[in-house]
């Protein structure tokens, strides 16, 4: 299976465009592509957006920490954006066939390498944190590098991850870490008093009471007061909230949101999302997007046949004489076909006039299915390709003097794979349950399918995991399995 790892170093230096082509350089390792480049003068910093294979992508990021550290010396270095490092941060997210997990063994990896390489102290963030306190970069940053190089020698709790208790003297520290895709997101006012900005800022950032997923400071950039913020989640906090919040904010002050930016790159579902939000369409999806459905359509190479066509390879991979896909892979289609079911019902009832009153319910049940739409859509290809790894397992074990920790390895995989469906497929009965009441009766039948549909999902998915459970040979993993399995059926 191909792995995809995304990697978006931030570099403190904006202005001199010769050494970031020199940083950009240094990364370029075979396996790794550069998507965007981006620098700001006024913050004095650069946004680096890689892909690559998962090996590759953490030897690119430690050539260009290397780089980094070569040509920015921190003690000259001044700008509007909060910094501690030459490379200030470096954060791993998972595209494909990685998981945050993978991301954050990536993480800790090139931490301890960085320090070995060139001396540089690393701090782990977000997923990859080894402390609650350091899973916000805000935290780890405080005092910046000046402060923090004066209170690491003296205060154990600002130590590193990795290295002594001291800065790089020019390269100061980096923070390596594992997160989700990240929105960063600036809105600029039509005002230049930044005072107004770091009012609305702290409004709408989570760690002083504002909107979940949102961290804000504000800025002045270009002459004009910026609202510069992370949005580290865009699925539970959509973009157009964000900016609706700002622009409330902003008329508090008798200003208003003259522009905004992206830095860096956005993921395509935030701009569906956002478009949905402002354009009201009643029976938004993104399969109504020509180029969405486009490429579902070529992706899975059918032919113009309604939707029979789309349905038919796998129904017919399904049927052929292979063991994958196999049970697991069809109950994680079912789970999924299940929560596109309720997602149909909810929306067609969000919206209209006899159902205002449940808006705020079906808009959260509509974004939580899509979620698990996507996610039980995964499982169908995870499912077979746990069950490969099994297959390739017990031939190596006959190689192997670790033979049986081999097999169980691969056999707890292909156990919490379905396991997780079944946890899906749960959550999805649950919602249509929860729909009954708030959407239009006429849709009943509908609800009644897809709750079947879940049902069988979970039920399949059990099924598949009790089969791997009896061959498994760790006795205290298959006991929690069947614990949370009576919970989950409980």
């Amino acid at each position: 299976m191909s792995t995809l790892v995304e990697c978006v170093p931030n570099f403190s230096e904006g202005r001199d465009k010769s050494k970031v082509d020199a940083i950009v350089e240094a990364m370029k390792v075979p396996g790794v592509y550069l998507l965007d480049r981006e620098m700001d003068s006024d913050h004095n910093r650069c946004v680096i957006t890689l892909v690559g294979d998962r090996e590759a992508i953490a030897e690119a990021a430690i050539r260009g920490v290397g780089k980094a550290a070569a040509l920015i010396d921190l003690t000259k270095h001044q700008g509007a954006h909060p910094r501690m490092g030459a490379t200030d941060v470096v954060p791993f997210i998972p595209i494909e066939g990685v998981t945050i997990e993978d991301c954050v063994a990536i993480a800790r990896k090139v931490g301890e390498e960085i320090w070995k390489r060139f001396q540089i102290p690393v701090y782990l963030y977000e997923s990859a944190a080894t402390h609650p306190d350091r899973q916000n970069l805000e935290n780890i940053r405080r005092g910046q590098f000046e402060g923090l190089r004066e209170e690491v020698k003296t205060n154990p709790a600002r130590r590193p991850d990795f290295g002594e208790a001291r800065l790089h003297p020019t390269a100061g520290a980096t923070v390596v870490g594992a997160r989700k895709a990240l929105i960063a997101y600036n809105v600029f006012l039509n005002t230049k008093d930044v005072e107004i900005a770091k009012k609305i800022a702290k409004a709408i950032r989570f760690s002083s009471g504002g909107l979940r997923y949102v961290k804000g400071a504000g800025f002045e950039v270009r002459g004009l007061a910026q609202v510069s913020m992370n949005l580290t989640d865009f699925e539970q906090t959509p973009i157009a909230q964000v900016f609706e919040f700002v622009k409330r904010e902003a008329a508090r002050y008798g200003v208003m949101p003259l522009s905004s930016e992206i830095v860096g790159l956005i993921p395509k579902k935030a701009l569906e999302q956002a478009a949905e939000w402002f354009l009201q369409v009643e029976n938004f999806d993104s399969s109504l997007i020509l180029e969405n459905r486009l490429a579902g359509v070529m992706g899975s190479k059918t032919a113009v046949g309604g939707l029979r066509a789309g349905a038919e390879p796998f129904i017919e991979q399904l049927a052929a004489p292979t063991a994958t896909p196999g049970g697991g892979s069809a109950a994680a289609a079912a789970g999924a076909m299940a929560a596109a079911l309720a997602s149909m019902v909810a929306s067609m009832s969000r919206g209209k006039k006899a159902y205002l009153q449940h808006e705020q319910q079906l808009s959260q049940a509509l974004g939580r299915l899509a979620q698990l739409r996507e996610e039980l859509k995964d499982g169908i290809d995870a499912d077979a390709e746990s069950y490969n790894q099994v297959m390739a397992a017990y031939k190596q074990a006959k190689a192997s003097s670790n033979g049986d920790a081999l097999v169980d390895s691969a056999l707890k995989e292909a156990t919490t794979v379905p396991f997780e469906t079944a946890q899906k497929a749960r959550e999805v009965a649950d919602i249509v349950a929860s729909l009954g009441p708030i959407t239009n009766p006429n849709m009943a039948s509908d609800l009644s399918v897809a709750g079947a549909l879940a049902q069988a999902a979970m039920q399949g998915a059990l099924a598949n995991v009790e089969i791997n459970l009896t061959s498994l040979k760790d006795a205290g993993f298959a006991a929690d399995i069947r614990s949370k399995i009576a919970r989950l059926q409980g």
